[in-house]
Parts: C-alpha cells; sequence; structure tokens
C-alpha cells in the first residue's frame, strides 16, 4: 500500500465564497443595458500573490449612438487582482448588456473599465478595444490605470492590427 503526503491549505469553503452571488449557478436573466447589470465579486483566492487575470471577449457588441447599426469588438481585460476578482458569469452578462446599449468605442471601452474597477478596486488594470472597422477605419481604444506592478508577467494582448483584405 502506497502512503502519500497530504498537504492542508486553508482555503474559503464554496458556500462562503459563493455567499450573495444572485448570478452563478442561478438562472439569470440577460441584463437590458449595462446600468441594469451587477458585476459581482468573489474573494481572491492568492491574495498577496502578483498574478494577471485575462478575460477576452473577441464577440463584443454594442451599437452606434448616432445610426443604432451595430458595432463589434475584440476586447481584453488584464487586471491584477486585489482583495476581489470578478466572478465570470456576471461578468458575461455585463458586457453582452451592451447590445442594446448606444455609444461610442470610446465611451463603451472606458466604461467598462471603470465598472470593473468599481466592483473589485484591483491593483491594476488595463483594457483594450480592438474595433473593427467602422466608416471604413478601425479604432482602437487602450487604457490603463497606472504603471503595471514591477514583479508582474505581462503578455502582450495577441490582438493583430486590423489589415483589411489585403
Amino acid at each position: 500500500m502506497k502512503r502519500t503526503a497530504k498537504t492542508t491549505r486553508k482555503t474559503a469553503s464554496s458556500a462562503s465564497i459563493t455567499q450573495g452571488l444572485t448570478q452563478l449557478g442561478q438562472n439569470a436573466t440577460q441584463p437590458q443595458s449595462p446600468d441594469e447589470a451587477s458585476l459581482e465579486t468573489v474573494p481572491n483566492p492568492q491574495p498577496g500573490t502578483t498574478y494577471l487575470i485575462r478575460f477576452t471577449q473577441p464577440e463584443f457588441t454594442s451599437l452606434c449612438p448616432m445610426t443604432g447599426q451595430p458595432d463589434f469588438a475584440h476586447l481584453v481585460i488584464d487586471y491584477v487582482p486585489n482583495r476581489q476578482i470578478v466572478e465570470s458569469k456576471s461578468l458575461k452578462l455585463f458586457l453582452n448588456s451592451f447590445r442594446n446599449h448606444g455609444a461610442f468605442h470610446e465611451d463603451c471601452t472606458i466604461s467598462i473599465a471603470k465598472r470593473l474597477i468599481a466592483a473589485m478596486k484591483p491593483r491594476w488594470l488595463r483594457i483594450g478595444g480592438y474595433w473593427y472597422p467602422r466608416g471604413g477605419m478601425p479604432i482602437d481604444v487602450f487604457w490603463q490605470t497606472g504603471k503595471p506592478p514591477a514583479d508582474l508577467w505581462l503578455p502582450d494582448q495577441g490582438v493583430a492590427n486590423y489589415r483589411g483584405r489585403g
């Protein structure tokens, strides 16, 4: 009979982590606007460790505030958590709520970042909004809260520049 060493680690129980969440594990309806959407957070499972969390939304959609036509973007959200991390289902619902929302590219991109900051107060956050052409010209929007932590491994966002047809 082979014996293995057991390691014990102090972790929060699933019940305590998910306490107060209204969307995870529930049948949550899609919010009709970003104002109706709720960003929920859970405790950072690795407090005191500098690490990067990346969310990529390659099919983000909003509406042109002037024409009502759809606008499409590839969003990349990078952040270094502090005490809280964003719960991913609530983030998906929040991002999808922009499908009915009329705003310019710059407003959508920066508003998403600011809502995330307000919800979880990360150590650092950056967002890249790689918008597909409107009127023949792509518009890319980039923003970050400041310098990234010195000991952070920060990979490239990996989104190629728009090249069109050729």
